[in-house]
């Protein structure tokens, strides 16, 4: 058995004196892993770190076994990543919430989304919009997406402010009045058609939004605690908000849709 595709590098763990079995995101097999024989070299090492982008050719006797990686480097962007906190802590928590779908189950619009948004966790202004569409997407690849385009009561498409707990879709604010309380808050910036960008008090209201699904749906019923990846990262998008008041001109790139 033998294929050939893009991945990227979203974790590594010794095996042996001198290999490593490396976790990847490839665009047609999903989330892989396999085994880097001579992983632990100095010319493998600098391949081998979280975030960058490799041409890999996958070799097993058997499909259902682990199999040989044979990987060439793409692009070497590890070490831009270390620069910022957004950027160290968003490749581990991305990586954590692709280690919640099947292995080996294709999702190439996540390959697609996690190559853009590692390219721009440098810089704090974009990381923290693309992450929680990112959980978002992740969200609705494990079946349980969040319907934001309309009012569950009414059906009307402005105004909208507010996500039901329980149906995880979006609710007007003259419809939700009544159950403001119990209601979780829609950012603007996630709304069909928005142009503005987040704020530090949306961006917070973001979070917890993807938070409560991602706990309801995800970890709890796996009997799974949050990545701590992801309150770290947290910290540092909000805290870069604190220094950029105004960013409502600042374009942010687009994750594809699924397909």
């Amino acid at each position: 058995m033998q294929w050939q595709d893009e991945g990227i590098i979203i974790g590594v763990k010794r095996h042996g004196e001198n290999s490593v079995v490396a976790e990847l995101m490839t665009r047609e097999r999903g989330r892989h892993m396999g085994l880097v024989r001579s992983g632990r070299s100095r010319a493998m090492q600098p391949v081998l770190q979280p975030g960058n982008r490799v041409e890999v050719v996958w070799r097993a006797r058997l499909d259902e076994h682990l199999g040989e990686f044979k990987l060439e480097p793409v692009r070497l962007r590890a070490a831009k990543l270390m620069e910022t906190a957004t950027a160290v802590y968003g490749v581990q928590a991305m990586g954590a919430l692709l280690r919640l779908l099947p292995e080996r189950d294709p999702h190439p619009h996540l390959f697609e989304a996690l190559d853009i948004i590692l390219d721009a966790l440098d810089d704090p202004s974009e990381a923290g919009e693309l992450f929680v569409r990112f959980e978002l997407a992740v969200l609705n690849d494990l079946g349980f997406g969040l319907d934001l385009s309309e009012c569950a009561a009414t059906g009307a498409r402005q105004d909208l402010v507010y996500v039901s707990p329980k149906s995880g879709r979006a609710v007007s604010r003259a419809a939700g009045a009544p159950y403001a309380q119990r209601m979780l808050a829609l950012p603007s910036f996630l709304g069909e058609g928005a142009s503005a960008a987040a704020d530090r008090e949306s961006m917070l209201a973001a979070f917890r939004l993807t938070g409560f699904f991602l706990h309801r749906h995800v970890y709890e019923p796996r009997g799974l605690t949050v990545n701590a990846a992801r309150e770290g990262f947290i910290q540092a998008a909000l805290k870069a908000l604190l220094n950029e008041p105004d960013k409502a001109t600042v374009p942010v790139p687009v994750i594809p849709p699924a397909e």
